[in-house]
């Protein structure tokens, strides 16, 4: 029975990163091209992706690129050139949120659905796999049997599920309060986040339940722990989020992944890596140094009480002292041995529960060992402006120079396990040599060359030494796993001669590996055309073109609405619909209620109200499902602003003056 390969699929802001991201272990790089990306800030030019591809493809891995937003009628043909430039860049795949490309004429390049299109049931996945998905990855909201039914559905496709970095509110794909509040669309990769702002929540009689707080952010993802069972459900591919991300998060959480997931296949016998090479750091990778607002593991296992960073969005950082002295120009701090640097961060919560943070200037060791911390101070500030800095508070570091520095050198090698074997040969009737370089997988690299050959005058040490210098791979991506001599006796052969021989066979492995390189093939869909599970779409099916919108129509839809995006849903909406609960969280959920001796019957599913500002948003609350509605209407500016620009879109009713 073949052996599962697991994949590992880092993100890349840039090519830089992405280079990196394969070099500390990635099977495959999710990046943005040129354009319609989901993160329009990460965007990169073709040559980039390119360079990418080319370095990937050495190790086997693969390069997927974003063609992930929703696109308006006039971006359809723009977006169609772009997905051929970037098949002859060298991408794998493209990762595709918008129907309407699925009617256009694209080059022959696997197409994997986006988290923006929302699987959460197999019927939907059913679907994307027989209209011609090969690998989707799935709503970060589902459990472990959920994803296993899923996985029965679809034989055919590759699931993928986000194993790391942070968890957007909404189910993506189903959020516009961005869009609603500020005109950016999260769809169109320019999302506010407006999920981690501080809210006043408020309920039926105008109460106040909690003041100030970012009800709506969330912890990071963190299932590292969960491994195993994701791959017992049907996950093959373990995406990292970030393609925002700094190098050194990069490096850090890929490389933390990477030795999760090879200990995972050391275990098992019925799986394989995706790519070819071993990673070796010069670090320990170590996720909670990177950004993050702590961690949680969602609903994998089911519906858990401590998935919110209410307190701040921000990034608290890792535990490092107690301060021992305020003074009046610096502090002093207990770090147990740790040494702080020029530089570093350090963070403390205040009496009201907000993070606080500063940076250091100056930090200089006293001889109790205890740290003595100037902190850089902006123009004008006192140390009596550093709230609720005192005496025996516990002070965190969320930047360590340190640990920058060290992930800002080159930290990691990959290198791919090969065989040598040093043969005696006949060149044109003359004596030679013969270097056979062969990976894991049967690519050979041969190399000849004639040379007199002579006689050792001591066989024991010129053996060692052939094998010395047939074994010197290191300014390649190979190293040597077994050194074979197949000669008659030891012979003394010139170190150049070797070298030569090395270089030589190496170049003919890498062309067999290029050579022998398969593109992923393109699936094909099902005929007739499979039929969409609904037979009525409303806006939260983001149809923004009318090649959707005829997408839909050929797979049996009848009613196809408009996306937000179209403003025709102007009213109140759902701006939001998200699995975490905010009645749950603050323990006034009926469920949490039930046989409660007391309690049971007096709380009630009522809306509650979120205030930030001047705006005010419902949250409604739908049981059987155990889901959350945030519902809300677009502000006026935001209509008047976007009905000025000349857009040309899908819309199911004729356009109409915005006041």
């Amino acid at each position: 029975m073949p052996r599962a390969a697991l994949e590992l699929l880092a993100p890349a802001r840039d090519a830089g990163i992405g280079i990196e991201a394969v070099n500390h272990g990635a099977d495959a790089v999710y990046i943005g091209g040129p354009g319609f990306g989901a993160r329009d800030k990460a965007a990169n030019d073709l040559a980039d992706i390119e360079r990418l591809a080319r370095h990937a493809h050495r190790y086997g891995a693969r390069i997927f690129v974003t063609l992930n937003t929703i696109l308006r009628d006039d971006e359809l043909e723009p977006a169609r050139r772009l997905a051929w430039q970037l098949h002859a860049a060298g991408a794998d795949a493209l990762i595709v949120q918008d129907m309407g490309l699925l009617e256009l004429e694209l080059p022959p390049i696997q197409l994997h659905a986006s988290t923006q299109t929302d699987i959460r049931g197999a019927a939907k996945a059913r679907f994307l796999q027989d209209v011609g998905f090969s690998q989707m990855v799935l709503a970060r909201e589902l459990d472990l049997t959920q994803i296993g039914a899923i996985a029965a559905a679809v034989p055919r496709a590759t699931l993928e599920f986000f194993v790391h970095g942070a968890l957007c509110v909404a189910y993506s794909g189903q959020c516009f309060i961005s869009h609603a509040h500020t005109g950016r669309s999260a769809n169109r990769g320019n999302c506010s986040q407006e999920c981690r702002l501080p809210y006043t929540v408020t309920d039926g009689q105008g109460r106040i339940v909690a003041h100030d707080k970012h009800v709506l952010s969330l912890k990071d993802n963190d299932q590292s722990a969960n491994l195993e069972a994701l791959v017992d459900a049907g996950i093959r591919s373990f995406k990292i989020e970030g393609r925002y991300k700094d190098l050194a998060t990069v490096k850090n959480v890929t490389a933390h992944y990477r030795r999760l997931v090879d200990a995972l296949i050391e275990r098992r016998s019925d799986l394989q890596p995706a790519s070819d090479g071993r990673c070796r750091t010069t670090f320990v990778p170590d996720p909670g140094r990177a950004y993050n607002r702590g961690g949680t593991d969602y609903f994998v296992h089911g519906r858990r009480d401590d998935i919110g960073a209410f307190d701040s969005p921000k990034h608290a950082g890792l535990p490092l002292g107690r301060v021992t002295r305020v003074g009046a120009d610096d502090f002093e701090i207990d770090t147990a041995g740790a040494a702080v640097h020029n530089g570093d961060a350090l963070t403390w919560w205040d009496r009201q529960g907000e993070l606080q943070g500063i940076p250091v200037n100056t930090a200089t060791k006293g001889a109790d060992g205890r740290w003595r911390i100037a902190p850089n101070l902006r123009a004008g500030q006192t140390m009596a402006d550093l709230k609720d800095l005192r005496r025996d508070l516990e002070i965190g570091r969320n930047r360590d120079m340190a640990w920058e520095q060290l992930l800002a050198r080159p930290s990691a090698e990959r290198r791919i396990a090969v065989d040598l074997t040093l043969a005696q040969t006949r060149i044109d009737d003359a004596d030679g040599l013969e270097l056979t370089l062969k990976d894991a997988a049967g690519h050979r690299g041969v190399a000849r060359v004639a040379q007199v050959l002579e006689p050792a005058r001591d066989a024991t040490r010129a053996e060692a030494a052939l094998q010395e210098h047939l074994g010197k791979l290191g300014a390649t991506i190979f190293e040597p796993r077994r050194i074979r001599l197949a000669l008659r006796q030891p012979w003394f052969v010139p170190p150049s001669v070797l070298a030569a021989l090395r270089r030589e066979a190496v170049a003919a492995l890498e062309a067999a590996r290029a050579a022998a390189f398969e593109p992923l093939p393109r699936a094909q869909p099902v005929e007739p055309p499979a039929p969409y599970p609904e037979d009525t779409l409303s806006y939260l099916a983001n149809v923004y073109n009318g090649r959707a919108a005829a997408f839909y129509a050929r797979h049996g839809v009848r009613l196809v609405e408009a996306a937000y995006e179209s403003h025709e849903a102007l009213g109140e909406v759902s701006l939001m619909i998200t699995k975490h609960c905010v009645r749950w969280s603050l323990s006034l959920c009926p469920k949490q209620a039930k046989g409660v001796i007391g309690v049971q019957g007096q709380v009630r599913a009522e809306p509650l109200t979120l205030q930030q500002g001047d705006d005010r948003l419902t949250l409604r609350f739908d049981c059987k499902p155990c889901e959350m509605h945030v519902v809300g209407a677009m502000r006026r500016n935001v209509l008047r602003q976007l009905a000025a620009e000349p857009l040309t879109f899908y819309r199911t009713r004729p356009a109409r003056r915005q006041a």
